[in-house]
């Protein structure tokens, strides 16, 4: 990939189908973006190593806590510290960007 590049991320979530598949897009430093088209649920699971950030570009997602339930509108931005159980959802279709490190 290019330095120099623009990255549209609404343009590269248009080259992929697959859901819940993260697609990387970039990089700075140690972090990764990358693209998730997600709809219905995914399993609950726990990110023992690293805090997790998701940005909504598109959509609704949802995140279940064990007390309580998160729900991040499009343009919304949300940090699950490291090592807490997520239930992540989306009633309808749902486009994310996960930041993370590269070592994940």
């Amino acid at each position: 990939m290019n330095q120099y590049q623009i990255i549209k991320p609404m343009e590269e979530l248009t080259k992929f189908t697959e859901y819940w598949s993260p697609k990387y897009i970039g990089e700075m430093n140690e972090y990764q973006f990358k693209l998730v088209k997600m709809i219905g649920e995914y399993e609950w699971h726990a990110h023992e190593e690293t805090d997790k950030v998701f940005f909504v570009l598109e959509g609704v997602m949802i995140i279940d806590l064990r007390d309580r339930q998160v729900r991040i509108a499009k343009g919304e931005m949300f940090i699950v510290p490291k090592g807490l159980e997520i239930k992540p959802s989306a009633e309808s279709e749902c486009h994310i960007m996960l930041m993370e490190p590269k070592e994940l």
